[in-house]
């Protein structure tokens, strides 16, 4: 296969990624060991290790960084990941990834999260190849690829790569562990359609107890977001729904009779496993503003 080839395909791999990811926010290592593209099953992660190093493939197409694997992958300054060579001499599986970045040829980064999931973030370039340190650097998206050198980059550059990175790593991480935990439905509404799905805050992100992680996040479709980030729905400490009092009142339309009005009083519909369910304290505190606002 000629380089022109296999850039197209790993483009067709992508675009197959992202349907994907679209619906469910994340996909499993059985999804990943045989994903639809171009009308056929293709594995896009290694049976055991790391990195996947398809034999009909010139460089890796993927890798997998863990939170508790050996490795000290992470995400460094500059909207750049670290991703460290695999164990033993500097070829190996290694040697596959350091064409990917002598060919510039984009990969797969697939993050794994708690629940044995995998966060695809995609296309990613390998910019860096550091034997010294024994790791590469990655840039987590097309634009940052070309950037100053991480320490030397102006403050906009800084500004502009980081905001990148929020949104490919830190929000695509977000949604995707939130929707798993949820099963890939409103907490409200119960509705399926992943496409029409988000990972809302609970506490806002950037404030105390912010973070993006599961226990402060509510999968919700996109009126009931939206509704809930401007106070007009509110949620309790025991997870019952409330809407706001004055647009209890409005008389409109179906959508917001049975979208809105008639979602009063539900209560959620929570993960199966506890320890994925919304925070009490931040459900509260949430609830408060909730109160100050109506």
């Amino acid at each position: 296969m000629d380089l022109s080839a296999e850039l197209a395909l790993r483009h067709r791999v992508f675009d197959a990624v992202a349907a994907r990811v679209a619906d469910s926010g994340s996909l499993t290592r059985e999804a990943l060991s045989a994903l639809p593209v171009d009308g056929s099953p293709r594995r896009l992660i290694d049976v055991s290790k790391g990195i996947w190093n398809p034999s009909e493939l010139a460089a890796t197409l993927s890798v997998v960084s863990s939170p508790d694997g050996p490795y000290a992958d992470a995400e460094v300054e500059g909207g750049l990941f670290r991703y460290d060579y695999r164990a033993g001499s500097i070829e190996g599986d290694n040697a596959k990834l350091r064409l990917a970045y002598e060919l510039q040829l984009p990969i797969l980064l697939l993050r794994k999260e708690r629940g044995g999931v995998y966060i695809p973030i995609c296309p990613v370039y390998v910019i860096r190849d550091d034997v010294a340190d024994r790791r590469f650097l990655l840039a987590v998206h097309e634009s940052l690829r070309f950037l100053a050198e991480p320490g030397h980059d102006s403050i906009l550059e800084r500004r502009y790569a980081e905001r990148i990175a929020k949104h490919r790593l830190h929000q695509a991480t977000f949604r995707g562990i939130v929707l798993h935990a949820y099963a890939t439905r409103c907490t409200v509404c119960s509705l399926r359609h992943g496409r029409l799905l988000d990972a809302a805050h609970i506490i806002g992100d950037g404030r105390p107890r912010g973070e993006p992680v599961v226990e402060n996040g509510l999968s919700l479709c996109k009126i009931h977001h939206a509704a809930f980030d401007a106070n007009l729905l509110g949620v309790t400490p025991d997870c019952e729904v409330r809407i706001d009092r004055d647009l209890l009142a409005e008389t409109d339309g179906p959508m917001l009779r049975h979208g809105l009005q008639e979602m009063d009083g539900r209560v959620l519909v929570l993960p199966q496993r506890r320890r994925d369910r919304p925070d009490r304290d931040r459900l509260a505190e949430r609830w408060a503003e909730f109160g100050r606002a109506g």
